[in-house]
Order: structure tokens, then C-alpha cells, then sequence
């Protein structure tokens, strides 16, 4: 992160040495007929916005230089057994930028230029890419069959009712589909994705890269247990199925076991984009989708919460990744009120989340929450999903 905003800053920087050293051509242009000086006029309105741009930059990156090494000293605090304090953390909010708008027709200098942002696949493309690289089409069940295999499955990892339904509800709205994409809830035809995640839980790409990497062998040796109890062709298919998602687990471990790693092969080859299919199998999208929770569940075990997660703090885990979630769980209940979500987030994260922005402190982001997942609870699909339990 640290990375990517010293390329921001710097490109701005850059902006403004370069208009820095074109002021002698502006005097000049003042001289000069109208249509000149409409140019000169256009500069000079560039050249403000990129100053304040710069000046807001400088100011951000050292914003979130604090957030970053606050962050390091309660981790550290943590592992040391020292109690965490009000003074462990930023406690004014991020900085706004307040300056002139950007002028019609500038175009900023981007972080890199050499990488276009990818476009955000969609469920077809990942079913193309599946079917191509691990000859795997997905078992797609009902809407009704899915929510009593993923109640099943569930249940069975320990997670309960409460917390499945309720993050489920904030996640989806309450009537969410198993095979429902972030952004085409619509059927709009003006909808477009704004992420791969997929499902009850929102699942990334990356995320199902990374939970086959880790626990692959553990899903192959439920599909063989499933594959016991079958004969005949639904045997035959789900050898089938068995073999595909090894070939799946096979290629999530050709890199090291590290979420940027995983990232990379999840946005950047085909055989990542096919293993996002999974999750829409009747089989395999219940054990992603559990897992996922499950894992937060362990992780906060192991750095020492010992109470059971309730769903809005399970649902923080899997709101800001389980790192940063337990920093949010464990923080001292008395001062939430007072500490700014932005404490927990990345810059990139915070300013594309606004929930976050807009609840403040992590009083206000916990009763986001809350209140969400009391709305959102009601809704049919939430009551469906209750029953199947």
C-alpha cells in the first residue's frame, strides 16, 4: 500500500514541477490575444488544482504513514501481552481533499501508467476459463438446494445459525443468490460488476484461490466421502468433479502460499479466473463459502479471543480481511466511540468502502452493522436460509 501511494504522490509531484517550470510561458501568454489567454487561463486553472492535489497528497500519505505504524505498535503490543491503549491509535479522521475541482479536460497522471486497470470478469468468463483450463463445469443447483447444502455444511463446521443467516443478510441484502455477482443484483441492463466476489459470503477470486491453496485436500477428501455413498453415472460425475478440483488445488499452489501471490493468479491467468467457478458448484461452493468463515473463526481463536464471534464482529473479520478484523474484535470496548474506522483499513480499502467512510468511528461501523443485518435478516432469502438450518 505504502507503494502504491508514494506512486500517487509522486506523480502529482512531477505534475507540478512541470508547470513550476512553465511559469515565465504564462506571464508571457497574458500578453497575448484572447484565445491565448483563454489557454494561459486554462493553465493557470490546472496548475492550482495540481498544487492542491499535491499539497492534499503530502498531507494524506502521512496520514496514512500513522495509521500504518500505529497499527504495527498494537500488533507488537499484542504479542507481548501489553494492553492496548486510547493513545494506540489515530484519532482524527483522514484528511478531505477541499480544493479547486479538477479542470474539464485534465486528465491526472495515473499511478502506472504501464498497467491499465484489468476489467472485472463476470460469472461467464469464469466458466469459460474453467471449462478450458480444468474441463470442470459446475453442478448448478436451485436457489432452495444450495442454501440446505450450505446450512449442512455449516452447521456441521460449527458455525451457527445466527451467524450464518445474519452475514449472509448484510452481505447480499437478505435475498441474495448463491450465484449473485457484487453489482449485477440489477437487472438493469446499466448494471456492471464492481468486484469478482461471488455468493452468500462475497467471495473474491482471490479468496478462492487462496482457500484451495490452503484446504484443497480437505474439500477433495469431502467430495470422496460424497462419492461413496453414489453409484453409476452420479458416481462417474463426481470422479469427475473430484478430479477437476485437484487439478484446481494443484495449480493454486504453483505459487507461494501469500495473498499477493494468489491476486496475481486469480486476476492474471486463465487458470485463476477458472478456479472461481467453484463456488457455484453444489458441492464445492458450500465448503468455499464456510471455510471462509471458519477460517476467521480460528484466526481470532489463535490470537487469543476466546469467546465465540458474534456475527457482527465474525462479520468484521470478513468485512477487513481477519488481520485487521481482530485488531478491530480485540480493541477495548470503552473507547469505540472515540477511535476512527480509518484505523483499520488500508487507504485504498477505507476510500473504496463507504460504509467505513461514512460511520466515522468503530462505534458507528459496528452499528452500521448491526442495524444492517437487522433489516436485512427479515428478507425472504434470509428466512429461507434460517429455515434450512
Amino acid at each position: 500500500m505504502r507503494q502504491r501511494s508514494m506512486r500517487w504522490s509522486s506523480g502529482w509531484l512531477f505534475a507540478a514541477a512541470l508547470l513550476g517550470a512553465a511559469e515565465p510561458a504564462l506571464a508571457q501568454l497574458a500578453q497575448d490575444p484572447p484565445i491565448v489567454l483563454a489557454a494561459a487561463s486554462r493553465h493557470g486553472a490546472v496548475e492550482r488544482y495540481i498544487r492542491a492535489r499535491t499539497a492534499y497528497e503530502a498531507e494524506a500519505e502521512a496520514y496514512w504513514k500513522q495509521i500504518s505504524d500505529k497499527r504495527r505498535v498494537r500488533f507488537a503490543k499484542r504479542r507481548n501481552n501489553e494492553p492496548v491503549a486510547l493513545n494506540d491509535y489515530v484519532l482524527t479522521q483522514p484528511p478531505l481533499y477541499t480544493g479547486p475541482p479538477r479542470p474539464p479536460g485534465y486528465v491526472p497522471p495515473r499511478r502506472d501508467p504501464a498497467k491499465p486497470p484489468l476489467p472485472i470478469p463476470v460469472i461467464a468468463d469464469f466458466l469459460k476459463a474453467a471449462a478450458e483450463q480444468y474441463r470442470f463445469v459446475p453442478d448448478r443447483p436451485s436457489e432452495a438446494e444450495f442454501k440446505q447444502s450450505y446450512a449442512k455444511v455449516a452447521a456441521a463446521a460449527g458455525l451457527t445459525k445466527d451467524q450464518a443467516v445474519r452475514i449472509y443478510a448484510f452481505e447480499t441484502g437478505g435475498n441474495g443468490t448463491y450465484d449473485v455477482q457484487a453489482g449485477l443484483t440489477s437487472r438493469s441492463k446499466k448494471a456492471r460488476p464492481i468486484s469478482p466476489a461471488i455468493g452468500y459470503n462475497q467471495l473474491l477470486s482471490t479468496n478462492t484461490v487462496s482457500l484451495l491453496a490452503e484446504h484443497g485436500d480437505k474439500f477433495v477428501a469431502a467430495l470422496h466421502q460424497t462419492a461413496a455413498l453414489l453409484a453409476g453415472t452420479e458416481r462417474k460425475k463426481m470422479d469427475h468433479k473430484i478430479a477437476a478440483l485437484g487439478r484446481m488445488t494443484a495449480f493454486s499452489r504453483t505459487v507461494p502460499n501469500a495473498w499477493h501471490e494468489h491476486d496475481k493468479l486469480a486476476k492474471t491467468t486463465r487458470g485463476g479466473m477458472g478456479i472461481h467457478a467453484a463456488v457455484l458448484d453444489r458441492d464445492i461452493g458450500p465448503l468455499l463459502q464456510t471455510q471462509k468463515l471458519l477460517d476467521s473463526v480460528l484466526f481470532a481463536r489463535m490470537k487469543g479471543h476466546r469467546d465465540p464471534l458474534n456475527a457482527a464482529e465474525l462479520e468484521l473479520m470478513n468485512f477487513t480481511g481477519d488481520g485487521n478484523g481482530i485488531d478491530l474484535v480485540l480493541m477495548p470496548q470503552d473507547i469505540r466511540d472515540r477511535v476512527p474506522t480509518s484505523n483499520f483499513f488500508q487507504r485504498g480499502g477505507y476510500e473504496r468502502n463507504p460504509i467505513a467512510r461514512r460511520t466515522g468511528t468503530v462505534a458507528g461501523l459496528y452499528g452500521a452493522i448491526e442495524s444492517k443485518m437487522d433489516r436485512a435478516s427479515q428478507a425472504q432469502g434470509a428466512r429461507e436460509l434460517a429455515e434450512a438450518f
